[in-house]
């Protein structure tokens, strides 16, 4: 079952294009400890079982090598499940931006400044840096890097993530973004 909703989760984000290939990953907190978390190298569009990574200890192998980051979240917040995906538009505001504000009505509204922050990919720092930011909000950018959001379920999750490619879309189209630089 578990499987299904990830895969439900994964057409979305393919279908909005933000993700590609197998890039992004996303995790489900366990109620007996840890999560399970996408496979490394997955395709977020298919029906494969996921891993599961305990509180502690070593991940295991299959596990998305972004385990780190999933861990600490889970650690830090009370957020139940993380989409992490590659959306284009937020991807590039982030490159030159330190905090995005959206303009639009609903980017305004749910996410009224949305943190950037650094760490490369799989690394304690990134896990570190998303977590923190994380833990008064539900969405991040890692700089140049992606997006990592989080809620109560998969679904709120990936709303955070459409929400902020969204606004970051809005915010090129209209020539702000380079405004509030």
């Amino acid at each position: 079952m578990l499987d299904q909703e990830f895969e439900r989760i994964g057409k979305r984000l393919f279908l909005e294009g933000l993700v590609g290939a197998n890039f992004g990953n996303m995790s489900v907190r366990a109620e007996e400890g840890g999560f399970h978390i996408t496979r490394t190298g997955a395709y977020l569009d298919t029906c494969e079982m996921p891993a599961f990574v305990p509180e502690k200890g070593d991940a295991p192998r299959e596990a998305s090598s972004e385990y780190r980051v999933h861990r600490a979240v889970y650690r830090e917040t009370p957020h139940c499940a993380i989409v992490h995906a590659h959306p284009v538009h937020a991807v590039a505001a982030s490159l030159d931006a330190d905090i995005i504000r959206p303009a639009d009505s609903e980017g305004g509204m749910l996410c009224p400044a949305i943190p950037v922050v650094t760490g490369s990919p799989g690394t304690d720092e990134i896990a570190e840096n998303v977590s923190g930011a994380l833990r008064d909000g539900h969405i991040v950018i890692v700089r140049g890097h992606g997006t990592f959001a989080a809620g109560k379920t998969l679904d709120e999750a990936y709303i955070y993530t459409s929400i902020a490619e969204y606004a970051c879309r809005i915010l090129f189209l209209s020539g702000r973004l380079l405004r509030t630089l």
